[in-house]
This record gives structure tokens, C-alpha cells and sequence, in this order.
């Protein structure tokens, strides 16, 4: 009898606290709705972080997953001899989610998808990759010129330049840069990476991804599979009294379709960028059902979703599955010396061009020399005539002149082209750009190409003054 009672009170003690709970979440709605989100971020990040980049976990938790006090209710699990991460709530298996590691297609969130239809898809796309790239001279190997730099590089002021963003004087405002890398007329002129970091570590470019969804779009309007100003091939808005069918390539690459978006981050968790990249297994498909709210091409709404449609459209132009998985890196990657570059990939199979490439600085300063050089590499043409200005001429919806094709740009107002978002920088400077602080910029005019990496959790690390001294630098 006694045993029945106990039993009872622990009942009722269970069902006080899960009252309580719900009691607790339904009043704190605003804080506990995005645990979900959290769970999500968790699992993939932590996974990608350990298995992709070849951090610990405990560098990964307490520098990429510590900016919200609601990570720490989520208790990860990691598996390494299966390569998985999951986290949920406080261990429970509560708002659960987890993500699984693969060679070839990085880190996938299941998001609900069970583990063994993602390990079943064992694909072989990786190709071959140079034994000895230390022997190999830059920018298509690692070999560094032993020439002397050039008189117009003032080395002392560009290592104050690069050591003033290593820095932290702030204690309460850490900018934790990761990694540094100028380019100067193709020659690495500056380098340096935080404790912990090396030119091999992999890191992840969050919405830099974006220009290099720019760039694989560019390779298959080469090869006259896209055609950008026909209306975009999307199974949802095929109707032709569907008021979306007339959203071109053009209108996604400009971030003007007109769809309905929120594009908002720790600041605002609960939002659609956040739901679709934590939440959902089939990411491109959750941004195709967006109701549209402006007419294409008239406004810009800056949108991860968007780019996730772009992977889509890449993804069918490109052929049959296998065929998707290896076009990156059979068309991009390899054949400008992006070994490294992998991106994570969701649990439908399509890749997250908008938010996770992982590659090194070095690889990150290859693409953007491939920009620098119109879309060339060591002779061959790899994006089509005309792309790059293409990419690098403001949207039509872009009223400050400072959005292209996937790239930031610092035209400014044609009207005052002084009123532009990087009045102390060149006018033709243009920016793959992505959360936290990562960058690549090309600067035509210079010859420059800068990458900057790191996990500021407000963005500010100093980009324009940044840039200014490396350009005082460098005359």
C-alpha cells in the first residue's frame, strides 16, 4: 500500500511540475516558443563545428553557442563513432532534434527525417584533390612567393592594421576574430589567424554562401540551362494565374521576388529565417509557399529563403541528384582550388547555398580572386562573359545602390552617390557578406581582395575602418 502511494504522490508531483511548465511557457510564450530553434541550432552547429571543422565541442559551445541563455537549457548529445550531435531539453527528449555528419554533404539537420533515409543516400561526388598542395604555388596551391613585397605595401601599417582587429579591448564586447587574409595584386600580403585556428581550418560563411549561389547560377547560365529573366522554375507557383509565376531568376538573384519574409536573428529568434534553417527538412520548400505581398522586382526584402530557392532551381538544372551534389565542386570548387569548401545540406537534399559553405580563408580569398579576375582562372572562363558586372550592378530595387546579384555593393544613391553604406571605401568595392562578422571584399580598383572571419555576435567588429587602413597600406 505504501509502495501505491508513493507511487501516486510522484504522479502528482510530475503532473504539478509539467503544470507548471506549461503554466511557465504559455506566460513566457515570447521566450520559451523558440526552444525548438535553439534545439535545432544546437545539434547542427555543434555537429558541423566538431565533425566538419575539427574543433572540440567545448571551444564550439562556449564561443558559437553562447550568445542566448536558452542554449543552455538544450543538453547535447554527441556520438563520435556515428558522427551525430542531438540536443533537447535538459536531456528529456523533449523538442529534440538532431544532425548527422557525411564526408561529402556536411552537416544535415533531420529536423523529423529519419537518420537511416539520410545515410542511405551515400553519395560519391568528392573527386580528386592535389597530394601536395604545399608544393603547388598560390593562389592554386598553398606555395607562398618568396619575392620580395612591393614597395607600395607598407607592412608595418597593414600587420597595426590587422592587429588592431585581433584585439579585444572590450571585454564586454569581444569581436573574437577568427582569421585574416589580404590579398594584394594576387599575392597574400597579410595573414593571421586566432589561437585555436590555422589556414586549414574550415569555417562557416553563413550568408557569404549567398554569392557563391550567384556564381554557381552564372556557371549553368553558361552552359544554357538558366535562362534568368524567364520566370522561375518553381513546382509551387506554376499556375499561370498564380500571381508568383511571374518571379524570374533574376527577381531571386536580386532579392526582389516580393515574397513575404523575416529575416531576423538572436535579436528576434522567432522568425522565418530562424524556423527555416532550425526547423524545417525541406528548406526551399518552406520559403516556396511565402505569399506574395509586393510586385516582382519593385522591392528588396533580404531573404535566406530566397537563396534556398535558388539551391532548388540549381538543383534541377543541374540533372538527377547525384548530378547536384557534384556540380559545386566539379564546376566551382575544384577547379579554382577550393578543396576545403563543403556545404551543409538539408535533410531533402538540397544544399544550404544561402547560410553554410565551410571552407578555409584561403578558399574564401579564391573566390574572391576569381571575381577579381572577371570570372577567369588560370585561363579558363568559368562564369560568363558579363557576369560579374552583372552581379556587381545594382538591383533595380536596390535605391542606395547597394545590392547586386548576391553581393553587397557600395554604389550609393545615383542621386548622391556620397549617401552609400561605406561612404570612407571605393565606390566599387563590392561584398560577399554574412553573419557574425564574415567577409569577403574585392576592391577592382586596388587589386585587393580581404577576407575577414570570426563570431561577433552583433556584426561590429569594424568592417569600413577595417578596410580603410588596409587600403592606407597599400598604395
Amino acid at each position: 500500500m505504501a509502495y501505491v502511494t508513493r507511487k501516486r504522490i510522484v504522479r502528482i508531483i510530475l503532473f504539478l511540475v509539467l503544470a507548471a511548465a506549461v503554466g511557465f511557457g504559455y506566460a513566457n510564450r515570447d521566450y520559451v516558443r523558440p526552444l525548438g530553434i535553439a534545439a535545432g541550432f544546437k545539434a547542427r552547429i555543434l555537429c558541423a563545428g566538431v565533425f566538419l571543422s575539427g574543433r572540440t565541442p567545448e571551444s564550439v559551445l562556449s564561443e558559437d553557442i553562447a550568445f542566448d541563455s536558452r542554449f543552455g537549457m538544450l543538453k547535447p548529445k554527441i556520438d563520435s563513432e556515428k558522427k551525430s550531435v542531438s540536443a533537447s531539453l535538459f536531456g528529456t527528449g523533449l523538442l529534440k532534434n538532431a544532425a548527422i555528419y557525411d564526408e561529402q554533404l556536411g552537416a544535415i539537420l533531420l529536423s523529423g527525417v529519419s537518420e537511416a533515409t539520410v545515410r542511405g543516400w551515400k553519395p560519391n561526388i568528392a573527386g580528386p584533390e592535389p597530394q601536395n598542395p604545399e608544393t603547388v604555388a598560390w593562389p592554386s596551391g598553398d606555395l607562398a612567393s618568396n619575392e620580395p613585397l612591393p614597395e607600395s605595401v607598407n607592412i608595418s601599417a597593414l600587420n597595426a592594421a590587422v592587429d588592431k582587429v585581433f584585439s579585444e579591448p572590450d571585454p564586454d564586447h569581444r569581436t573574437r576574430t577568427r582569421a585574416v587574409l589580404v590579398v594584394f595584386d594576387g599575392r597574400i600580403v597579410a595573414e593571421r589567424y586566432a589561437t585555436g585556428f590555422t589556414k586549414d581550418t574550415r569555417l562557416i560563411s553563413w550568408s557569404m554562401a549567398k554569392s557563391v549561389t550567384s556564381a554557381l547560377i552564372g556557371i549553368l547560365v553558361r552552359e544554357g540551362k538558366i535562362d534568368i529573366r524567364q520566370p522561375a522554375p518553381v513546382p509551387e507557383w506554376s499556375a499561370p494565374d498564380d500571381p508568383r509565376h511571374a518571379i524570374t531568376v533574376e527577381h531571386l538573384l536580386w532579392m526582389s521576388p516580393g515574397l513575404e519574409w523575416f529575416e531576423a536573428y538572436e535579436d528576434r529568434p522567432y522568425s522565418d529565417v530562424n524556423l527555416m534553417l532550425f526547423t524545417k527538412p525541406d528548406m526551399a520548400a518552406y520559403a516556396a509557399v511565402k505569399p506574395l505581398i509586393a510586385p516582382p522586382g519593385q522591392k528588396m526584402e533580404y531573404s535566406t529563403g530566397t537563396t534556398m530557392l535558388l539551391s532548388r532551381i540549381i538543383r534541377q538544372a543541374a540533372g538527377n541528384l547525384e548530378d547536384y551534389w557534384a556540380f559545386p565542386r566539379r564546376e566551382l570548387f575544384n577547379k579554382i582550388g577550393m578543396w576545403s569548401a563543403m556545404f551543409n545540406t538539408d535533410a531533402s537534399g538540397t544544399f544550404l547555398t544561402g547560410s553554410d559553405l565551410f571552407a578555409t580563408a584561403r578558399d574564401y580569398a579564391r573566390f574572391g580572386l576569381l571575381y577579381l579576375n572577371d570570372g577567369v582562372w588560370n585561363g579558363e572562363r568559368i562564369l560568363p562573359e558579363g557576369w560579374v558586372a552583372f552581379s556587381t550592378t545594382p538591383a533595380p530595387s536596390a535605391k542606395k545602390g547597394d545590392y547586386g546579384a548576391q553581393f553587397w555593393l557600395n554604389k550609393g544613391d545615383p542621386a548622391d552617390p556620397l549617401n552609400r553604406m561605406y561612404p570612407r571605401l571605393p565606390q566599387d568595392i563590392y561584398l560577399a557578406e554574412g553573419y557574425q562578422g564574415q567577409m569577403i571584399a574585392v576592391i577592382p580598383s586596388r587589386k585587393i581582395v580581404v577576407v575577414r572571419l570570426g563570431m561577433t555576435y552583433d556584426d561590429k567588429w569594424g568592417l569600413e575602418a577595417f578596410l580603410e587602413e588596409v587600403l592606407k597600406a597599400i598604395q
